[in-house]
């Protein structure tokens, strides 16, 4: 995006983590944005509307780091206070509707991420992340979830390309080469749910039953990956709205996919972003895909943005809703072994941490992730078998028609669940809310009950504790279920005391589940029951399944334990990427340069491609694996040293931390310590005393 010299208009919302104002509310912002790239600036002007409900002495906008050039209220200039964190300006003497007119220029230091363009195979992005990081980097507005605003914003971007932002694209127009894009909200959010993305898109556009537009974004080289990207959504969107019984309550729902996004999803009001690492083929979408984050974003619609906690004592009602909400539509989609499998998993983690003591209450509001998730979803699990279906959704119905657009605390959904069910919830407040223990007996009985599959493995590890393990009948139990999933776990955990018929069978069995599960489980070739010329032929057939982590898994044993054949394997999977971290391409290319005489005139295009991916335009999982990988074989060249080191401020703190790490690993070799150093001598004195304490600490 070229630089442009001008200021421009902005819509937005805001409201995340200070404190509400008594006596002001923030109606509306108008806003108009221009982001410049090449000095990654924001400059923006926009209008404020807000009553004054009662006499107070100043009013504050939440404002990090930024120049105001003119700031008026209602028509007229006025004198005002900028600390770094906030503008304040005097009260207006009289209460009633007021307006405030700002005009601005920052450089934000995160929340919005200016994707640049080095390389012809990834073009420019812009995009922005509020939650945990403060809209008030780059829009003015409020770090105070409870301070819901209208937002209408407007974009200028190049022409060339598009831009997404909350609400309905009222119109855009060009001029000189600059377009301006106008998007109306017609209710009020919260800031940390205001976004933006400018980039190179094309979209498909679905609807669903109940009317409304869903905007599928994509770039244009990956065409031919939307409908395994996006599978199912509609059927998502539809379910969700019937499952939960309250409309839909945006105007449209779009989703984006960027470049090096901090987490899997985010969702923004009508606006998810999501990495695009979930940007898949059909091939891909056994091994990884987008529906569950897709589900659990699109339920936050309702849950976090319809109604939104107060406070971090209540983030239950954000988190735990949109797990529970997802994993429901997975059911829909799936079945219920799927489902009650996925259940298990989450309870046996979740057991496992409260018996070492580490288990939390959901209204600790320090607790962690899997606590709000996974916790949170099993409180709901059980909340509904207590009250019963019916009442369950009557009550969650009430609480969103009562709340809506408004902020709520865990008080207000168990009101709602109470009356619809004219039940008492004491008990379920304390073992399920406040205590730190995880009901694991409640939840055992309850995945007994439910799953025949879940009750046979539960029968199982009873019987393997009370006799020796080559005296439990493997057999009879893998025949006794045809649960895929049932399969997959006598796989994972009895996969080197299976008998050899029980391999066999999975070796000629139609599922690549089950294919893949041996190919994750069996470390060794030579580790099963069977003999290694078997488990070769067997494993060989591996390569050729329609599983990019299957492919994957066979290439590094078959290639570590037959020598003689690694030619063989190589040229076979020669032509194969992966997913969209290049894992098995990745591995190729490491296997490639390590194999004695295979393809020895290319070996240095292997060595350059592979250290090509370690370049700031791939996503940082591919660029973490060919860092990782370059390291393994001692093959990282001083371009790549260059692109680790610039990894070390790299957004993504994962990646930030595994390339420190990396360096100060490196720098225990004196050779490697001396090229680091001389790499540094290339960059200003403030980057070489940075990259000095690292090397050295």
């Amino acid at each position: 995006m070229r630089l442009i010299q001008f200021v421009f208009l902005l819509a937005f919302s805001s409201n995340l983590f200070a404190q509400q104002q008594p006596g002001v509310d923030f109606k509306k912002i108008t806003m108009e944005v221009l982001p410049i790239a090449d000095s990654k600036e924001i400059v923006g002007k926009g209008t404020y509307d807000f009553k004054l409900k009662s006499k107070t002495d100043s009013v504050f906008i939440d404002a990090i780091n930024m120049t105001f050039l003119y700031v008026s209220l209602n028509g007229k200039k006025i004198e005002y206070s900028n600390s770094g964190k906030k503008l304040g300006f005097k009260a207006p003497s009289k209460t009633g509707n007021h307006q405030l007119f700002l005009r601005y220029i920052t450089k934000p230091q995160q929340t919005i991420y200016f994707i640049q363009k080095d390389s012809s195979l990834f073009t420019q992005q812009i995009w922005t992340q509020g939650q945990g990081k403060y809209t008030s980097h780059w829009l003015p507005s409020f770090d105070d979830m409870n301070e819901k605003v209208e937002l209408d914003l407007t974009i200028l971007a190049d022409e060339e390309h598009v831009v997404i932002a909350n609400g309905k694209l009222k119109d855009k127009f060009t001029e000189d080469g600059i377009t301006e894009w106008n998007f109306d909200m017609l209710d009020p959010m919260s800031s940390y749910l205001a976004a933006f993305v400018v980039g190179n898109f094309d979209k498909k556009i679905i609807e669903s039953n109940s009317g409304i537009p869903i905007e599928l974004y994509y770039e244009p080289k990956d065409s031919l990956r939307v409908e395994p990207t996006y599978r199912h959504t509609k059927e998502i969107f539809d379910f969700l709205e019937e499952e939960i019984g309250f409309p839909y309550p945006w105007q449209n729902y779009k989703q984006v996919p960027v470049q090096d996004f901090l987490y899997a999803g985010m969702e923004n009001t009508g606006t998810t972003i999501f990495s695009n690492q979930y940007v898949i083929d059909s091939t891909a979408f056994l091994d990884k895909n987008y529906v569950n984050v897709n589900a659990h974003e699109m339920a936050h619609q309702w849950f976090g943005n319809l109604v939104t906690e107060e406070s971090g004592d209540h983030h239950w009602l954000h988190e735990g809703f949109s797990t529970y909400y997802a994993y429901l539509a997975e059911r829909h989609l799936f079945g219920d072994d799927y489902f009650y499998w996925k259940l298990y998993e989450t309870a046996k983690t979740l057991h496992n941490l409260s018996e070492n003591g580490d288990g939390e209450a959901l209204t600790n509001p320090n607790a962690n992730s899997l606590t709000f998730y996974e916790k949170g979803a099993w409180a709901l699990v059980m909340l509904k078998d207590e009250v019963g279906e019916q009442a369950f959704k009557k009550g969650t119905k009430m609480y969103l028609q009562k709340h809506e657009f408004r902020n709520v605390t865990i008080d207000d959904f168990i009101v709602e669940i109470e009356t619809a069910s004219t039940q008492k919830l004491e008990d379920f407040r304390e073992k399920w809310l406040e205590s730190e223990e995880f009901p694991w007996e409640e939840v055992k009985a309850k995945l007994e009950k439910e799953a025949a599959s879940i009750a046979l493995m539960f029968e199982m590890e009873s019987e393997f504790q009370r006799v020796q393990s080559d005296d439990l009948d493997y057999e009879a139990y893998w025949n006794k279920s045809k649960s895929v999933f049932f399969k997959q776990y006598m796989i994972s955990e009895y996969h080197r005391i299976l008998p050899h018929d029980i391999i066999q069978k999975v070796f000629a069995s139609q599922s690549i589940k089950l294919r893949q599960g041996l190919a994750k489980a069996l470390y060794e070739v030579s580790g099963a029951r069977l003999s290694t010329e078997e488990l070769a032929s067997n494993f060989e057939t591996l390569l050729e399944d329609k599983s990019y982590v299957t492919v994957e898994n066979a290439l590094i044993k078959l290639w570590s334990n037959f020598p003689d054949k690694r030619g063989a394997y190589l040229s076979q999977t020669a032509n194969i990427t992966g997913l969209p971290n290049k894992n098995v391409r990745l591995l190729w290319l490491t296997l490639a340069l390590i194999t004695p005489n295979y393809e020895s005139s290319n070996k240095p295009d292997f060595y350059k491609e592979l250290n090509g991916y370690t370049a700031s335009h791939y996503n940082f999982e591919v660029r973490q694996s060919a860092l990782r990988y370059l390291n393994e074989i001692q093959a990282l060249s001083d371009e790549s040293l260059m692109n680790l080191m610039k990894a070390t401020d790299h957004h993504v703190w994962q990646f930030k931390k595994s390339s420190r790490n990396l360096i100060r690993e490196l720098a225990k070799n004196t050779a490697t310590k001396t090229r680091l150093l001389n790499i540094t001598s290339s960059m200003s004195k403030e980057e070489q005393l940075k990259f000095q304490k690292l090397i050295n600490p």
